[in-house]
């Protein structure tokens, strides 16, 4: 449901700092940066119960609140679109177009929650139990691990994740709207499962997945510059990437 918790996060945080503009001025952007991150943990809270609590297999729980979400942001833009005011546009554009050091924004940010990510999942305890549960969650909860803690959790840290993706990506589009971040949960999975991370669980790759959604740029832009397939057919060969790459997975040792 990332695509949709996208575009439901970003409507929230733009009618926030709409909202608060003319009383706080430009004090209304971090004040919706943080509204962004709690709507984001909040979803992903209610993403973890439905699974732990619910015992309901995720994909199907994700299935369902990817499609409350998106009826929420086109019930809340009325089908249409919810733009930022005007008085915070120009200050917000430096989020997703600005540099620091010749580097962009957004691939600093990008950087430093891999780092984050690949320290919990490599270095702490949280990260071995995340392992655990994915690999055998009867093992893990026989071990004396919290097996609902620790899904609801990583639940939780992949709302955030999803609200910090959300409020680097309102300055490019200026606007909320019923299709912002459709068909991203297809690009998460393929660039989740070519960085080597097993959907079976008990495997999990940060660098590999970063370098997984590297390569499905790649592929995008080269469809879009190049002649040689259809800029429409980038879903498709998304969709062929990733059923290779089950494959490759339920094949091999």
């Amino acid at each position: 449901s990332v695509g949709s918790m996208v575009a439901f996060i970003a409507g929230i945080t733009i009618m926030f700092m709409n909202m608060m503009a003319p009383s706080l001025g430009l004090w209304a952007i971090p004040a919706g940066m943080a509204i962004a991150v709690v709507t984001g943990l909040l979803c992903g809270l209610a993403n973890g119960v439905i699974v732990t609590v619910g015992k309901i297999e995720p994909f199907i729980a994700t299935l369902g609140t990817m499609g409350i979400f998106r009826a929420l942001i086109t019930y809340m833009t009325n089908g249409g679109t919810i733009p930022i005011d005007k008085s915070l546009r120009e200050a917000y554009r430096p989020v997703y177009f600005g540099t620091l050091g010749g580097i962009p924004i957004p691939i600093l940010i990008s950087a430093i929650v891999a780092v984050l990510g690949a320290f919990v999942l490599y270095k702490t305890k949280y990260g071995r139990r995340c392992a655990a549960v994915g690999a055998n969650e009867d093992v893990a909860r026989y071990s004396g691990i919290s097996v609902i803690k620790t899904r609801t959790i990583a639940y939780v840290i992949q709302g955030a994740c999803v609200a910090i993706a959300a409020i680097c990506y309102v300055p490019r589009l200026g606007a909320a709207t019923p299709t912002t971040g459709q068909l991203w949960e297809l690009q998460v999975l393929t660039a989740v499962v070519i960085g080597g991370t097993a959907l079976r669980g008990g495997k999990g790759r940060i660098w590999g997945t970063i370098a997984g959604a590297v390569i499905l740029e790649l592929i995008a832009n080269l469809m879009v510059l190049s002649d040689f397939v259809s800029e429409y057919l980038v879903a498709a060969v998304q969709g062929v990437i990733i059923i290779i790459a089950m494959l490759v997975q339920r094949f091999s040792k």
